[in-house]
């Protein structure tokens, strides 16, 4: 393919290493044919190469990781602290285009245009990207373990800091302990979290999950005739006070909302529902107080907060290095695929060099 030039706020940058996202293989999947051709991953690290007109927080040299929502720091949303959805450059998710003009960078051979991905596309050696959607990436940071922080680990790590806004020694459940769901474990263990049960038909998952907090594990397979549900309240005296469900089913939404405790407890969605099916909540268990939120990205806003979650790794307070299970050159970015979608890996960076 061929990356055009950057126009007025926008960066080229010159990929490190990218990783693959459980987003990347579901639209993959769906192979719509309006959909292709299209270059795809969203969480990589790179160096910019050039810059466009009025682009002035990054230069050229710069290390930069990508993030799928934008944060412009203008919009109404970027400057509350109640939203981190970006109205200023507002997310796109079919388009396939940049967002400000709805064009592509990308062309083939015969000058076709090719789709962008997530405001990124960084399955490529070279990939523009509007200046809202990087962040500066502080030198002492390795750009793999950066990279985690596109997408995947800031989401769950933002959804117990930033929209739970998970209390010490208070009980947590996470539904489904895949990248997303072991980063709310750890991002519910530096909150303070008490006691966190992680719930996965896989039982390797518990000892994987001991590394990011997890306490305690149901496996819904080893529970005979009673929910889920019924095993928290009772693990937990009545029910949890933070639920997450980081798989993407509306059963298991219901599931985790039945989970958490009367009065006070949070359910969070964080998974997107795979089969598009709604949600059924008992407007009686709403009554009681408990409530039912959405988290895009977990609450992150990626110019103000990604840096915080770099120097907390810095300090070595934020686990992320055990999140990279498996490592491949671009050439071999196929064995990336079938790692993921056999369960075998959390994490595969795919390195540019190699």
């Amino acid at each position: 393919v061929v990356v055009a030039p950057p126009r007025a706020y926008e960066v080229r940058i010159k990929i490190i290493c990218t990783s693959l996202c459980h987003s990347d293989v579901t639209i993959w999947s769906i192979k719509d044919p309006a959909g292709f051709p299209r270059i795809f991953g969203h969480e990589a690290v790179g160096v910019v190469e050039s810059v466009g007109e009025h682009v002035e927080e990054v230069s050229v040299g710069d290390m930069v990781l990508s993030c799928f929502l934008a944060h412009c720091g203008d919009c109404v949303d970027c400057r509350s602290v109640r939203s981190n959805v970006c109205s200023g450059v507002p997310l796109g998710l079919q388009e396939g285009v940049m967002p400000r003009d709805g064009t592509s960078r990308f062309t083939d051979a015969s000058g076709a245009p090719v789709q962008h991905f997530l405001n990124v596309s960084s399955f490529s050696e070279y990939t523009v990207v509007d200046v809202t959607h990087v962040v500066k990436v502080a030198a002492a940071m390795p750009p793999e373990k950066a990279c985690l922080l596109s997408c995947g680990v800031s989401t769950g790590v933002g959804a117990a800091w930033k929209v739970a806004a998970v209390e010490p020694k208070s009980t947590v459940a996470v539904f489904g302990l895949g990248s997303v769901g072991l980063a709310v474990a750890e991002g519910a263990r530096l909150q303070g979290a008490g006691r966190i049960i992680g719930v996965d038909l896989n039982p390797d998952k518990f000892e994987i999950g001991k590394t990011f907090g997890v306490t305690d594990f149901v496996n819904p397979m080893d529970i005979g005739e009673r929910s889920i549900s019924e095993v928290i309240k009772e693990m937990t005296g009545g029910g949890a006070d933070y639920c997450f469900e980081c798989i993407g089913l509306a059963s298991l939404m219901s599931d985790a909302f039945q989970s958490c405790r009367p009065g006070w407890g949070k359910t969070i969605i964080l998974g997107v529902e795979m089969h598009f099916s709604p949600v059924s909540i008992n407007p009686y268990e709403i009554l009681q107080g408990k409530t039912i939120m959405g988290s895009l990205f977990g609450g992150i806003k990626a110019k103000t907060d990604i840096p915080i979650l770099m120097n907390r790794y810095l300090n070595k307070e934020l686990h992320l290095d055990e999140f990279i299970t498996h490592e491949v050159g671009f050439h071999d970015i196929n064995k990336a695929f079938e790692l993921l979608m056999a369960g075998k890996s959390l994490r595969c960076i795919i390195w540019m060099d190699r």
